[in-house]
């Protein structure tokens, strides 16, 4: 695999687009020091927030916002000022937001969705997600729920981790491990990736981009590309679109974690 970037490295990496996505500003589990650096040494002429940026959930709950949080959408907003064309399409976490959508913050434009023509002339529909998350349309008391559920395993999680770098154990995903394990989260995973695919291929666009899930992913379904760019509390990825329109799945954690053929 090959490097991309580095925390290591003050080295500026040039892309064509990037895609990012659940950062979830506001809340403790958002690895903004580590997104800061990312963003401090990637550039791009676009640059998409596919969603659940700011958490309003939790900051409803309880305020925490950290000077690192502050910092990562200081960083954007200077982005957007240096002429990348900065594109925030908000998801259920930060669907307060949605009352701005074509409205303009700053440089910043608000979008429900977008259509995004990469250089070698494919058509992606980027969206959030959560449209298609039964649980999220259907049983909203359910999903704050989970999510409270979610932020407990990340607390507990990183106690587990803190204990296996003592024994130079790389890092572990409590929460990851359990969806993957249990039926009905492989269930709706399928069910979630079904749904937007039929709506992709409906509106006559080439692949899709979203987040929302927490799953990184590239891949070919029926012809289509999915590409799910992840989230920076866990996976720490993005995606991005070369020079020559290419889109690459990346891990902040140095390596290129999955690539389209270029033919």
């Amino acid at each position: 695999m090959r490097k991309i970037v580095s925390s290591k490295t003050q080295k500026i990496h040039q892309f064509e687009t990037i895609w990012i996505s659940d950062i979830h500003l506001g809340s403790k589990g958002a690895k903004a020091l580590d997104l800061l650096n990312f963003l401090s040494i990637t550039k791009s002429n676009k640059l998409y927030l596919v969603g659940d940026i700011i958490d309003c959930w939790r900051l409803r709950k309880r305020w925490y916002w950290p000077q690192e949080h502050n910092d990562v959408m200081a960083k954007i907003l200077e982005k957007s000022r240096a002429g990348t064309e900065v594109i925030y399409i908000p998801g259920n976490h930060d669907d307060l937001i949605r009352q701005f959508v074509e409205h303009q913050f700053g440089e910043i434009l608000i979008k429900m969705d977008d259509v995004h023509i990469t250089k070698n002339g494919k058509k992606i529909w980027v969206m959030h997600g959560d449209l298609f998350d039964s649980i999220i349309q259907h049983f909203r008391w359910l999903a704050f729920i989970g999510d409270g559920l979610y932020t407990i395993l990340l607390g507990f999680n990183g106690i587990l981790n803190a204990v296996r770098r003592l024994f130079r154990l790389e890092y572990w995903s409590l929460s990851k491990f359990l969806k993957q394990k249990v039926k009905q989260a492989v269930s709706f995973l399928s069910a979630f990736e079904t749904g937007i695919m039929n709506e992709t291929r409906k509106r006559e666009c080439d692949g899709v981009v979203c987040g929302h899930i927490h799953k990184a992913e590239i891949k070919i379904i029926d012809g289509l590309i999915y590409a799910n760019d992840g989230d920076w509390v866990e996976s720490k990825t993005a995606l991005i679109e070369d020079k020559d329109g290419y889109i690459s799945l990346i891990s902040y954690d140095d390596y290129s974690i999955g690539k389209l053929p270029s033919k």
